[in-house]
């Protein structure tokens, strides 16, 4: 501290000494093209920067535009994979449970059963499909686009897994049907001994 003041008061003396016989030339002269010049590189810096703004902003835009696009494309896919698990669902229930039911190794009580099972899943199914489209096509529940996709995937796991459980289901039905068929063999089969 001591040693900064002392240089401060060294160099105050110094120029307080040189500065009195020292003399200027004269006034200073501005070159006036020089300073036009900046003038007008400034003026174009200002009008660069004013671009870039709007550049800016427009990018912006541009950015959520592409956002909501993507959003929509989400959605788009998730309603179209549900489409096709609701699809499989009922060719199963057509095709296949009409084989299972129609096999003369299903007892008339398993019927009901077998029959009321399956339709809780289509109802589950039909029902999912009823509230995706009221999600779709009414403003009441006030959804961003980011919450409908994310409850369209929730939905379209809840396919997934409808079309996974029918799938175990009549997977189960076909080998009880497959085991009683070789039961009913073994019991009815010939004897020649």
């Amino acid at each position: 501290m001591r040693h900064t003041i002392r240089n401060l008061m060294l160099s105050a003396l110094f120029v307080v000494l040189i500065g009195s016989k020292a003399s200027a030339q004269g006034m200073p002269v501005y070159d006036n093209t020089n300073f036009i010049s900046f003038v007008k590189s400034l003026l174009e810096s200002g009008k660069q920067t004013a671009n870039l703004m709007k550049t800016v902003k427009f990018l912006k835009t541009q950015k959520e535009n592409i956002d909501k696009v993507n959003n929509v494309i989400k959605q788009l896919q998730a309603v179209r994979e549900l489409a096709r698990n609701n699809q499989r669902l009922f060719d199963v229930v057509q095709d296949d449970l009409r084989e299972i039911l129609n096999s003369p190794f299903i007892k008339p009580g398993e019927v009901t059963r077998i029959s009321d099972s399956f339709d809780a899943i289509l109802e589950n199914s039909m029902a999912g499909m009823e509230y995706i489209d009221q999600i779709l096509s009414s403003d009441n529940l006030k959804m961003t686009d980011a919450e409908r996709a994310e409850v369209l995937k929730e939905k379209e796991l809840e396919s997934k897994e409808m079309v996974a459980e029918i799938e175990a289901k009549t997977r189960r039905y076909r080998e009880i049907i497959q085991f009683r068929e070789m039961q009913y063999k073994i019991n009815n089969r010939e004897t020649s001994y």
